[in-house]
């Protein structure tokens, strides 16, 4: 399937059927931190990048095979900023008829200045927007966004959209040693916090290969110190559970996932099965070839690999 993947494990969702409804590494901000690399697509134009037919056609055909038992939420995410994609009410309305799981959305925030798009995603049932930054400069040092945004404006569209939405808010912050996890950066990004007033606040940490050097965890002491400020959830571990794809052949399953979802060594060898998954996996783990685009990461003693194309795809 090309837009919809997994199910995937989530720390903070369960369970989670991902729809991408963007093309590869399509987004308005380059965070250094991003499991995906560099925005090699940067944009702060929304389109309508596939027919949102299409898009909800592998929906419905996931939910007949498998069933809605399988997964707890159905989440839009994919493989850069959601948000770019128009029409998302669409695609919301449409996946609200296949199912009654709740609809999530995870996106940077960066477009809820815009009333089209604020009124787009009205219908989600959750909507989970990220929060790193403090000020312009702590914006394009961590964020690297796309260059006619600025941090006030965007900020401030998550707050009027936070006050507006009918559904729940929950706010993740990823922290980052030596950016933003100082004691003045947590009481500054704390009072940001409190305007928008979400309905919970995640900390998240780089727990996979981010897409620059440098990017570590902070302290053990720093994020419970965020924990304290922030009333927060905790989400920095990776999560527990098994992935699931629709696709037959076991390359496609895997390449299907971790264009949106690096995976771990010790997932991938969880999700292919011993029969069809042995070679499958000695190719993955020795390859280097173009052919796939995969990339062999290791980060704080963990083997990843994640999906690296380079080029613009082409819609």
């Amino acid at each position: 399937m090309r837009h919809v993947y997994g199910v995937v494990p989530s720390r903070r969702l369960g369970r989670s059927l991902g729809i991408s409804p963007i093309p590869f590494k399509t987004c308005n901000y380059s965070c250094i931190y991003c499991q995906l690399g560099r925005t090699t697509n940067m944009t702060n134009s929304r389109d309508t990048f596939y027919p949102s037919e299409e898009i909800l056609r592998e929906v419905e055909t996931f939910i007949e095979r498998y069933g809605d038992e399988t997964f707890d939420v159905v989440t839009i995410v994919g493989e850069g900023e959601p948000t770019l994609y128009t029409p998302l009410d669409e695609i919301a309305k449409g996946v609200k008829s296949l199912t009654k799981k709740p609809l999530v959305l995870i996106t940077n925030g960066s477009l809820f200045y815009d009333s089209s798009v604020q009124l787009e995603v009205s219908k989600f049932d959750i909507v989970m927007p990220t929060l790193d930054a403090w000020d312009e400069e702590s914006f394009r040092s961590i964020n690297r966004p796309f260059g006619k945004l600025n941090y006030e404006e965007v900020f401030n569209g998550i707050v009027e959209f936070s006050k507006k939405f009918q559904g729940q808010i929950w706010l993740e912050v990823m922290l980052i040693k030596d950016r933003n996890d100082s004691e003045k950066a947590l009481n500054l990004l704390k009072e940001r916090i409190d305007k928008i007033a979400p309905d919970r606040v995640y900390i998240n940490v780089p727990v996979r290969p981010p897409a620059e050097k440098g990017v570590e965890i902070p302290d053990e002491s720093k994020i419970n110190r965020a924990h304290t400020l922030f009333g927060t959830y905790s989400i920095e571990s990776l999560p527990k559970g098994n992935f699931l794809s629709p696709e037959n052949d076991a390359m496609q399953a895997i390449l299907e996932i971790i264009k949106r979802h690096p995976m771990s060594e010790d997932d991938l060898k969880n999700f292919l099965t011993p029969g069809s998954g042995l070679k499958q996996l000695e190719k993955i783990f020795s390859s280097t070839s173009e052919k796939y685009n995969i990339e062999k990461c290791f980060y704080h003693g963990k083997i990843f690999y994640r999906y690296t194309k380079k080029r613009r795809e082409k819609k």
